[in-house]
């Protein structure tokens, strides 16, 4: 694996993760709530789910951020190298995954890993441990 010091944008990584780091440190501080994405998302599709107007405004945020930056630069060039089929499996993989590990990359590896939390830690080093692997098998067996 290379590095691409072409396209390497320290900065902007910089700025991106200072506000990633910003929005969660705040909703926990005024909601109590970490933001864990499959979390919230959980929380407003269930029947007896509380709290759905913040949850709500949360995942709207998530999908209209694209367009609000966009104002401001052109959105990068973002390739998608897979079949509808790699697609679909990786996004099932995804859901059952926070459902095993009780939280996705987000709550455990955003949030729990900064809380110093033994669980996240654990759960985020599998996720990263089994995301090489998965890599790396596909890249080996699956033609991407």
């Amino acid at each position: 694996m290379t590095v691409d010091w072409l396209h390497f944008t320290p900065l902007s990584a910089l700025v991106g993760g200072g506000i990633i780091g910003s929005a969660v440190a705040l909703l926990l501080l005024f909601n109590g709530r970490v933001a864990g994405i499959s979390g919230i998302t959980g929380g407003l599709l269930t029947p007896q789910g509380k709290e759905k107007g913040w949850r709500a405004a949360f995942l709207v945020g998530l999908l209209i951020s694209p367009w609000l930056y966009r104002i401001a630069r052109p959105l990068p060039d973002m390739p998608v190298n897979g079949s509808s089929l790699w697609l679909i499996a990786a996004g099932i993989l995804v859901g059952l995954g926070t459902r095993l590990g009780g939280g996705c990359t987000s709550g455990h590896g955003v949030c729990g890993v900064a809380r110093l939390s033994p669980r996240s830690l654990v759960a985020t080093a599998v996720f990263m441990l089994l995301g090489f692997i998965t890599v790396w098998a596909v890249r080996q067996w699956g033609g991407v």
